[in-house]
């Protein structure tokens, strides 16, 4: 055999040369090659003969440079080749393959498609970029360096209740699954329901890591002048709430950044609902209440160890509840109260009976619906929450928050019998407004002074009026 017919032996036909050498020379039994080969004894029998025969060619497969027999018949490819000329020159791969199955009736595959099209010459449609390099991001070392946030719609109670979006976060570095909230729809409340608890179970994280979504970042390009002058934008509602806290928040680029937490949702989808029913709950209420037991065994089964046992969590503030909360600047109206949509908080006196009008304040909305005025980081005045129940929401965007001043004072609650609650900070009606004066002119046509006038014409007599009347001294 010469170097071309070796060059051409597969590898699993190239050892079988020097074993049908040896076992023709008495060195080895059929059994031994058989065992060596991973074949029968017959098989090394029928392959000795062969190589007595024709010599190492004889030991080639027999198939070897015959035509498939799954090859596209030639009138089918002359067929496809006229269309792709013609009719489908202009046409993506995966266009021409769906009309040649479903209007031209041709039965091929659409990588025998993109083959044809190839050895014909015709060029793509689009041109395909290289993949780009992705390296696999390592785990944080520490629980709490890095918590991913998310959230899932989904039927979590299948047909037995309404569908809920379910609010979540898990560690980086261990797995471990920290909070879940469940929420009609994903909102803000929802987000700050799982910061309590993870801050209220486990501690504050150094950072979150989530979306680009409008709760977390700003998307808008609106840039107000204070934000142009201070080189960045005022942060969403949820992001003055990290602020405080002290806690970073990543934006991933894409959904698979933050795959440990979108992983999470299939294994919920697949474990929770199976229980939710078992549990026979129907209610978000009761979904929430579920929440912690499932969570127990979750973690058993899936959390592992950090690489550093040293965790990264810190200690919640003690007024937490007064951190996860939305803020508004306020001014403080004549009648010393402060306003956030068709509710008032009245603010006790200063010190000496002393009044608040005009005083800058600043109008937090907990979460539990309660209203807190704070003065110069000093809490001034609480007002409870409604007795209906409470979803924190924004209620202007941080962007078109505008700076306190004396003219946006809210205006004078009117006199009269007060509110139906009885109590400072209950609702209250929409002052009316006043209709419009009419502009007046500043001369009646009766009383319009003639041209001649010494008040138009500045004559001696108003000289003489303005001199008897100036003060001398």
């Amino acid at each position: 055999m010469d170097a071309g017919e070796t060059l051409r032996m597969s590898r699993k036909e190239a050892p079988r040369e020097g074993l049908l050498k040896a076992a023709l020379a008495g060195k080895v039994t059929n059994a031994e090659v058989a065992a060596a080969l991973q074949l029968t004894v017959r098989q090394v029998q029928r392959l000795k003969r062969r190589y007595e025969t024709a010599g190492a060619a004889g030991l080639l497969h027999r198939l070897r440079g015959q035509p498939s027999p799954r090859r596209l018949a030639p009138a089918l490819r002359a067929q496809v080749a006229t269309l792709l000329r013609t009719r489908y020159h202009d046409v993506n791969d995966c266009h021409a393959h769906e009309q040649l199955q479903q209007v031209e009736g041709l039965a091929l595959s659409r990588r025998s498609l993109q083959r044809l099209r190839r050895a014909l010459g015709v060029p793509s449609k689009h041109r395909r970029r290289p993949r780009v390099y992705h390296a696999r991001r390592l785990r944080e070392a520490r629980a709490g360096a890095l918590v991913q946030v998310d959230a899932s719609s989904y039927a979590w109670l299948e047909d037995r209740g309404p569908a809920l979006a379910l609010h979540g976060a898990i560690d980086d570095a261990t797995g471990e699954v920290l909070a879940l909230h469940f929420r009609p729809t994903e909102d803000l409340h929802g987000y700050v329901c799982v910061l309590q608890q993870l801050a209220t179970t486990h501690g504050l994280p150094l950072a979150l890591y989530g979306d680009r979504l409008n709760v977390f970042v700003r998307n808008d390009p609106h840039w107000t002048l204070a934000e142009q002058l201070a080189g960045a934008q005022r942060p969403t509602h949820f992001g003055q709430m990290l602020q405080g806290l002290g806690i970073g928040f990543i934006v991933a680029g894409s959904p698979q950044a933050k795959g440990r937490v979108e992983r999470l949702w299939q294994t919920l989808q697949d474990r929770l609902v199976v229980e939710l029913r078992w549990a026979g709950i129907t209610t978000a209420a009761g979904a929430n209440a579920f929440v912690p037991t499932f969570l127990a065994g979750l973690t058993a089964r899936f959390a592992h160890p950090a690489r550093d046992p040293q965790p990264a969590w810190r200690r919640g503030p003690r007024d937490l509840a007064l951190h996860l909360s939305c803020r508004y600047p306020r001014v403080v109206a004549r009648d010393n109260t402060v306003r956030l949509g068709l509710r008032w908080v009245q603010l006790p006196p200063r010190p000496r009976y002393r009044s608040w009008a005009g005083c800058r304040v600043e109008l937090r909305e907990l979460c539990d619906g309660r209203l807190v005025v704070l003065h110069a980081a000093r809490v001034i005045a609480t007002h409870p929450a409604p007795t209906a129940a409470f979803v924190l929401k924004p209620r202007r965007s941080p962007h078109r928050a505008r700076s306190a001043s004396p003219s946006a004072a809210p205006a004078r609650r009117p006199p009269g019998p007060p509110p139906a609650e009885g109590a400072p900070g209950g609702y209250r009606a929409t002052p009316r407004k006043s209709p419009p004066r009419p502009r007046q002119a500043r001369w009646s046509s009766a009383s319009r002074p003639s041209l001649s006038h010494p008040w138009r014409t500045g004559g001696p007599a108003t000289r003489r009026s303005r001199t008897t009347t100036s003060p001398r001294g």
